[in-house]
């Protein structure tokens, strides 16, 4: 029975470097993993070693747990396929996706207009792939006292462009006279995208005057270290760190896996996808891989905390 690393370790990586390309399988070789740190899972299958080849991986960094664990488990079943995974935003990903750098995108909205007319023009097709469902989380300090629930209008008050919200009293009253110290993805995030459509009515139109990283992590360590702070980002973030950081509800819903999953976790419930080049998909290895992904998604999902879809029937349909 294989064993993969926990969602910790990855986020530990991405801490260290957001940039660096993360070759699955190398946390191993590294040998930094305790046995509290693993997880058995029964993903892996019988060693290929015929299989070989190289597959690059980068986008979103919500979908950038999943696509590790899965790579880091298909590793072990095909050590001769090499498969780079790296998070350098949603739109970041498919900017190396339509330019044909990368195999697949990692994105945690779908493909837009634009980059689709990109990929026209570089005579890039591609299949497009849902792997899971997210709902971002807003976060506050542990110590914040004052709020439990927030409504999706409040919200839009505080992150709106040219918001005049600069103390938790502006918005409401009854709470602090303290200035609200505000984090969140940077502008090449599908998740900033999402969130700000999904809030503000307009996907990028937001408020400026916040701390903005590629890295959730980031994020994680200013909201926990702030009485004051806010902040948002995927759900596994959230579970991941939910000794350090507490988590509001949206018009009285807290986000959890059943109500991301039956999407009444309004309006911050989304589906996750990967996109692949179609072209890349005729290759053994990566239709493999690909294959493997969707095959071991109900199981990997849930291992990185976040929700799976009911099942994979129609995703691996795609597969020619």
């Amino acid at each position: 029975m294989k064993l993969i690393k926990s969602l910790k370790n990855v986020l530990v990586i991405s801490t260290l470097a957001l940039s660096l390309i993360v070759t699955a399988g190398c946390g191993n070789q590294a040998g930094n993993n305790t046995e509290g740190d693993k997880k058995e899972n029964t993903a892996a299958t019988d060693t290929n070693k015929d299989l070989s080849g190289k597959i690059a991986v980068d986008g979103s960094s919500t979908v950038y747990p999943i696509t590790m664990a899965v790579a880091e488990e298909f590793k072990s079943a095909n050590p001769n396929v090499e498969v780079s995974v790296a998070m350098a935003g949603t739109g970041g990903g498919m900017k190396k996706f339509y330019a044909g750098e990368i195999d697949i995108c990692d994105a945690s909205r779908p493909i837009k207009e634009e980059e689709i007319e990109k990929c026209k023009e570089k005579g890039i097709e591609y299949v497009e792939f849902m792997v899971a469902y997210d709902g971002i989380s807003v976060v506050v300090n542990k110590d914040n006292n004052w709020v439990d629930s927030i409504t999706a209008e409040e919200l839009k008050k505080i992150w709106e462009k040219d918001s005049k919200v600069k103390k938790w009293k502006d918005v409401n009253p009854a709470w602090p006279d303290a200035e609200i110290k505000l984090y969140g993805p940077g502008t090449d995030s599908g998740t900033f995208e999402f969130f700000t459509k999904a809030i503000n009515g307009k996907e990028k139109e937001s408020r400026t005057d916040f701390t903005p990283s590629e890295d959730d992590n980031v994020i994680v360590q200013g909201v926990s270290g702030d009485k004051n702070a806010m902040g948002y980002f995927g759900f596994a973030y959230y579970e991941e760190n939910a000794d350090k950081l507490k988590v509001l509800k949206i018009g009285g819903i807290e986000p959890t896996f059943d109500s991301i999953k039956d999407l009444s976790y309004k309006p911050l419930s989304r589906p996750l996808y990967i996109y692949v080049n179609k072209a890349k998909l005729e290759q053994e290895h990566v239709k493999t891989f690909v294959k493997f992904y969707l095959e071991n998604a109900d199981t990997l999902v849930k291992d990185v905390k976040y929700v799976p879809l009911t099942d994979y029937k129609d995703e691996l349909a795609k597969i020619k």
